[in-house]
């Protein structure tokens, strides 16, 4: 069964196309072949007028009228054939030295007859032939009707391969309705039909984003009242077990406050308004040292070389703040996997048109089959680390697409060594 549309109608046209050629050949060919008939009729009776006024003597046959063909010119004096004589005058069918003959009968004022005949073997394959040749430029034409409607199918359906192209090519937040102008008028029903789908998922999207957002805000007053009110009982001397308890207690509010915070910045993400075209110019290289001075405290803390193998200067457009976001979240993804007397490595430069950060550790890297799904929300992977709850990868992802760049992990695949680069590539600007 064939349940491409392309191949319904090829299929279609093709049998069409065939079965009308077959038809209007099969027409064509009897009709020519009748036609070729009638004409050597007529040379039969032209050549019978000539012999009547007296151009033409009978007694002898008659050659050179066709090359291939072969006319007689009798009377009734050199024939001794009593069943041909006995036709009556005009077109008949008989017979002459065994052979079937289309013959011609004429009487003359004077009494005496004559008669004009040709084999209808040789009349046959005249005919044949001329009708063969009416019909083979139909039989040539039709590959070329085939070739045709496949060009004429391709192109009608273009603009829907077109179409099915720009949506595999967009981002999965990309709501921005499909063209309709340039688009044939069967496809407008389709197109405004996914259009309204959507504005209905980017309702829902937007809904689910601002429950979020709000969710996220209103438990952070509480979040931080259980946190100071666990901060003050630090200080208070306990048992050794209810101790434990208002540790793993500490543990637990600072995951939900990282969660709250997490879950604020992916909202801003997602309801930010610029692009990177009206975004003002900051220095990439300063806010990565700002940041990673930030984090030195913490690599010291888990005994990890933290510093950078390369940096150069280099501008992009963007916000200070969310470009100081992206560059925290990987360092806190770097921190998160790199064992103690592990290092991170990172660099900042510029590649003709194009602005590099790159982060590299020496953790244990990412299992090739979840490689590509590290910038999912919520995703921890097999091996979950600290209090990370599956967010800091995503806010990179939305932060590098608002600035129109790429982002890329690799695992280092290096002899002796192992862990995760990550790659972000974006537009330089001048200044």
């Amino acid at each position: 069964m064939i349940r491409s549309l392309r191949g319904r109608l090829f299929a279609g046209l093709t049998a069409i196309i065939l079965l009308t050629g077959l038809v209007g050949g099969l027409f064509a060919y009897h009709w020519a072949f009748d036609e070729a008939i009638e004409m050597q009729d007529s040379v039969l009776i032209q050549i019978a007028g000539l012999v009547q006024s007296g151009s033409l003597t009978g007694g002898r046959e008659l050659r050179g009228v066709d090359d291939d063909a072969e006319v007689w010119l009798f009377d009734q004096a050199s024939e001794h054939d009593a069943q041909l004589w006995s036709l009556k005058d005009g077109l008949a069918l008989a017979a002459r030295k065994g052979q079937p003959i289309r013959v011609l009968l004429r009487t003359r004022p004077d009494g005496t007859r004559f008669a004009v005949a040709q084999r209808t073997s040789v009349r046959d394959e005249i005919a044949s032939d001329m009708a063969f040749r009416t019909v083979l430029p139909i039989a040539a034409l039709i590959p070329c009707l085939l070739l045709v409607t496949a060009v004429v199918i391709a192109r009608s359906l273009r603009p829907m391969v077109r179409l099915a192209g720009d949506l595999d090519g967009r981002r999965a937040d990309d709501m921005t309705p499909l063209p309709a102008g340039q688009m044939p008028s069967e496809l407008h029903p389709f197109i405004a039909s996914i259009n309204g789908l959507l504005q209905r998922v980017r309702g829902m999207m937007d809904q689910q984003r601002r429950f979020v957002a709000d969710a996220a805000h209103e438990l952070r007053t509480p979040i931080t009242a259980l946190s100071l009110q666990a901060e003050n009982l630090s200080s208070v001397d306990l048992p050794a077990g209810v101790r434990d308890r208002v540790t793993t207690l500490r543990q637990g509010i600072g995951r939900t406050r990282h969660l709250l915070e997490q879950l604020l910045a992916l909202a801003r993400q997602d309801a930010g308004s610029l692009d990177g075209t009206t975004m003002p110019i900051v220095a990439l290289d300063n806010v990565v040292k700002e940041v990673v001075a930030d984090a030195i405290s913490e690599a010291v803390n888990g005994r990890v070389d933290l510093g950078f193998a390369r940096v150069e200067p280099v501008a992009v457009r963007g916000e200070a703040v969310m470009l100081a976001a992206l560059v925290r979240n990987l360092l806190d993804n770097a921190l998160r996997f790199t064992r103690q007397g592990g290092r991170i490595d990172a660099r900042v430069y510029r590649d003709g048109a194009i602005a590099i950060l790159q982060i590299e550790d020496s953790g244990p890297g990412v299992a090739p089959e979840e490689i590509g799904r590290i910038f999912e929300p919520f995703f921890r992977g097999q091996r979950p680390e600290g209090d990370g709850v599956g967010l800091g990868l995503s806010i990179v992802k939305r932060i590098v697409d608002r600035l129109g760049g790429s982002i890329e992990a690799v695992n280092v695949a290096e002899e002796g060594r192992t862990g995760l680069r990550v790659l972000v590539k974006l537009p330089a600007a001048s200044g």
